[in-house]
């Protein structure tokens, strides 16, 4: 049987929020109704990290956390306080860390590690330079210049070698050793010194695949240097003069340089990357290379810890991290549910707008971005939108083509960022060309830009063909079919032929080895294509309401109607009623109040669009020349306004974050630094201007009921539509954060804990709505919904019936409600600014006795007046009281 959560709670840990601190609030979570923490990643990570997605080794649990010891206790402690635990995997990749001994031994032994098999790399790329070495993009400048400077040494203690640049350390290939061994020996003048280097340089040279051989290598390696070891423990003479003759390499450039091109690595330039990277990487993370999770031995290796924790109950469920970037999904999650068969699995599965979850996976559900955007959308007034819309395009003279826009910038990032994933890609279409001699005349480069074109086309992150299947689902068929028609049409200057060949072979309709590997990478590929290009670059370009731009959003597609809203969760309640629901993760641009508010500009199109020009007007003499640009002017408007009060170091390094994403003034990898002076300035000024600051209190304080009404509403949503609710930490009080590393800061839980307390002393809605501004009204909703789930999860299962209910009267529109199980009625107002009174709109209920758990009111069913309904507090939950 399922392990299904009730609610799941989210902590993220890392070295200042450890196993102790999240084990001391278990009693709070459990009071506030929650029945599941939900962990960030815990199993090793690099030092120091502060999410944990930057795994060294899956068979340990993180140290900085409090180890294997500190995990002990946590999870005791979780089960006396009668909570259960969900924990975030990452199965598509680890961190190129020294720490990962796995990785450092592929670097020092190449195609002849062990575990050269679980990484995903290209060890015969078609420059001879790169054959069989995998580069190592990390240096200042070129390698040659590098070199020079004498920044590239060699170091040993004893046995131990290595070399190093910076506070960067890379293994020696044992082979390569028999040189400095060899010319120490001659110093020396010791055989046995003498036998170790020949020795070394005899080690043969095994594929990863010819496993008995990988295996003796390894094992005559280890005897040689212990050999060394003790050589070096019982004769000083020893090693000084390997000290002697690894100081000469040091002091000789081209012999180093001749020593270093022995190695299974290349250090280069970290420009290089962009172009010539050989492994597959975590978009374009270059320190987090992709596993090879779909070969058994590397699903068991790293999977091997998590699956005994949910075999013995320490875990209930796991959410699976970026499984788009993983060869098979739909074979890893098969894999996954036959060892855990009663887990409760979710995928961060980012699903864009007509895209539904595989039905064939064998999971619960999502993470819960689409439930944000549908909720997102909801609250969007749809004619205020298109005002806004309008005003952004006046003011900044930008485009408003959001489908432009996306692929200009999927483009950009496939040219410069991904630009080593295309050149693996075309390298095999290149190879499946060569073998038909109808299509073996196409270039490099035509291939390259056809690529590129059809990956920027894709309308999701990514197709699911498996190859050995007859053909593709008629989803994916449609899928490709569009995208290669709309390359076609873009791209008039290329051959329509080698796009629709393209199309053949992604839709497996044209066979063979090579087909099959280049379809299963082109589909790992589009999704670091979206990821980059929409939510890391677009998403901070278009800026019309900035609210509506989040992971897996479609900002231009507007409001949405009840109808659209209640016939999604309809759905949801058929096909995926246990998928995960929030508003907030810590991968999100912004809060869930923070979008909440935002969402009020479009009740009132018209003093947004006063106040930004007479802000533009007041506040142009704080511009150093040009700068900043009016994108970003109205970016950081809109900005303050969702996040006010808000001090001037997190808005300056929250819209130095944000403009280097929009990669339109400034970068990450090109630093304007005529434009970041210029924006840091014109940021100091403002919040310096008086009159501009009491401008924006007044237009906040006009937006802040409203949208505090709106967190209410979306808040009751999320804890009662179809799906089990998640609240990120710290959310369950107003939150103003916006997106990580600001999101991941100190929680007051102190605070929180004596507001519950106030709680469950027992006090009216009044009281409760008099604490407006300290989110006591948000804390109550959830504490009284999570309560009541805990009390009666038949009422919010997989067979409590979906039953929308739609509003009579004037403000009709204004109402979403719905029914659970003929049990539970929820009320959520929308669109409260334009509200006014609600002028007898009336909800048909039920017909029964029915109690308001916000209020204590009673109500019979029937014809009910929705104002007496949410008179007393903004939203309403009800329930059906037995006679």
């Amino acid at each position: 049987m399922r392990r299904v959560p009730q609610s799941t709670y989210r902590l993220q840990l890392h070295k200042d929020f450890t196993f102790e601190d999240a084990s001391a609030v278990a009693d709070y979570l459990h009071r506030l109704g929650v029945s599941h923490v939900y962990s960030s990643p815990y199993l090793q990570a690099a030092p120091g990290s502060m999410h944990g997605y930057n795994v060294v080794d899956p068979g340990r649990v993180n140290e900085e956390l409090g180890g294997e010891a500190g995990h002990k206790r946590f999870c005791e402690r979780l089960h006396e306080a009668g909570l259960g635990q969900i924990l975030d995997i990452v199965p598509n990749h680890m961190a190129t860390r020294r720490q990962n001994r796995y990785w450092w031994d592929v670097l020092e032994n190449g195609p002849s590690s062990r575990y050269a098999t679980w990484f995903d790399i290209d060890w015969n790329m078609p420059e001879v330079r790169l054959h069989n070495k995998i580069l190592i993009p990390v240096l200042g400048d070129q390698y040659g210049r590098v070199l020079s400077q004498n920044q590239i040494r060699i170091e040993h203690e004893a046995e131990r070698f290595r070399a190093r640049y910076m506070d960067n350390f890379y293994p020696i290939a044992p082979r390569s050793l028999a040189l400095p061994l060899t010319k120490a020996a001659q110093y020396a003048e010791n055989a046995t010194l003498s036998f170790i280097a020949d020795s070394l340089s005899r080690l043969p040279v095994p594929d990863a695949y010819d496993t008995e051989m990988v295996m003796s290598r390894h094992r005559d390696k280890t005897v040689i240097f212990e050999l060394l070891h003790r050589l070096c423990n019982e004769q000083p003479s020893v090693i000084a003069a390997i000290d002697r003759a690894v100081a000469e390499l040091n002091e000789d450039h081209d012999a180093l340089d001749a020593f270093l091109d022995l190695q299974y690595y290349r250090l280069a330039y970290w420009r290089t990357a962009d172009q010539d990277l050989g492994y597959r990487r975590f978009f374009d993370v270059n320190t987090l290379i992709g596993l090879r999770v779909e070969r058994p031995h590397v699903f068991r290796a790293t999977h091997d810890l998590v699956l005994q924790w949910l075999d013995q109950g320490v875990l209930d469920g796991v959410r699976v991290d970026h499984p788009d970037g993983l060869r098979d999904p739909k074979q890893y999650f098969e894999r996954l549910r036959e060892n855990a068969p009663d887990a409760w699995i979710v995928a961060e599965k980012i699903l864009e707008p007509e895209e539904d979850l595989r039905e064939d996976w064998p999971i619960e559900g999502t993470t819960g971005y689409d439930f944000l955007n549908f909720c997102n959308r909801l609250l969007v007034h749809e004619e205020g939108l298109s005002e806004i819309t309008k005003t952004y395009a006046a003011f900044t003279q930008e485009s408003v083509d959001f489908d432009d826009i996306v692929h200009e910038k999927k483009m950009n990032v496939e040219h410069e960022l991904l630009g080593s994933d295309v050149n693996r890609l075309a390298n095999l279409f290149v190879g499946i060309c060569e073998g038909n001699r109808d299509r073996r005349d196409y270039t490099r480069a035509e291939i390259r830009r056809a690529l590129r074109e059809v990956a920027a086309c894709f309308s999701v992150y990514r197709t699911y063909v498996v190859p050995g299947k007859d053909q593709a689902g008629n989803k994916d068929q449609n899928l490709i079919d569009q995208a290669i028609e709309e390359a076609k049409a873009n791209r008039p200057d290329l051959d329509p032929a080698l796009f629709d060949f393209m199309g053949d072979v992604l839709a497996w309709r044209s066979r063979g080895e090579l087909e099959g590997e280049f379809l299963l990478r082109f589909q790992q590929f589009t999704s670091p294509v979206m990821a980059k290009g929409v939510e890391d670059t677009a998403l901070y370009c278009f800026n019309p309401m900035i609210g509506l731009n989040e992971v897996g959003s479609a900002p231009e597609s507007g409001g949405l109607s009840l109808e659209a809203f209640h016939d999604h969760f309809a759905k949801v309640q058929t096909s995926h009623p246990y998928t995960l629901n929030t508003l907030a993760t810590h991968d999100t641009k912004r809060s869930d109040d923070v979008r909440a508010r935002l969402a009020v500009l479009t009740e009132n199109p018209g003093l947004w669009k006063s106040s930004l020009r007479k802000w533009s007007r007041a506040n142009a003499q704080f511009k150093t020349g040009i700068y900043p640009d009016r994108n970003t002017e109205y970016f950081l408007y809109q900005t303050l306004i969702g996040t006010w009060p808000i001090s001037a170091e997190r808005l300056t390094a929250y819209m130095e974050k944000a403009t280097r994403e929009a990669k339109q003034q400034t970068s990450w990898t090109s630093q304007n630094k005529e434009f970041e002076d210029a924006l840091r300035y014109f940021i100091e000024q403002i919040l310096r201007s008086q009159e501009f600051l009491e401008d924006l209190e007044g237009f906040v304080s006009s937006m802040q009921t409203p949208g505090r009404i709106n967190s209410l509403s979306q808040t009751l949503l999320k804890l009662t539509a179809p799906g089990i609710p998640d609240t990120y930490q710290g959310g369950e009080i107003w939150d103003l954060h916006l997106v990580d590393p600001d999101n991941r800061g100190v929680v007051d839980y102190d605070a929180r804990r004596t507001m519950l307390s106030s709680l469950e002393q027992g006090t009216s809605p009044e009281e409760i709505l008099r604490n407006f501004d300290s989110g006591l009204p948000k804390l109550w909703v959830i504490y009284k919904a999570l309560h009541l789930r805990r009390e009666h999860p038949e009422w919010f299962g997989a067979d409590a019936e979906y039953s929308p209910l739609y509003a009579r009267g004037n403000r009709k529109d204004h109402l979403v409600a719905y029914l659970r199980a003929g049990k539970v009625a929820a009320l959520a107002p929308r669109w409260s600014l334009r509200l006014g009174e609600w002028q007898g709109t009336s909800v048909e209920l039920p017909e029964g006795n029915w109690k308001n758990i916000f209020t204590g009111d009673s109500v019979k069913g029937g014809s009910t007046r929705v104002g007496a309904l949410l008179e007393r507090f903004p939203v309403a939950l009800l329930i059906h009281e037995t006679e």
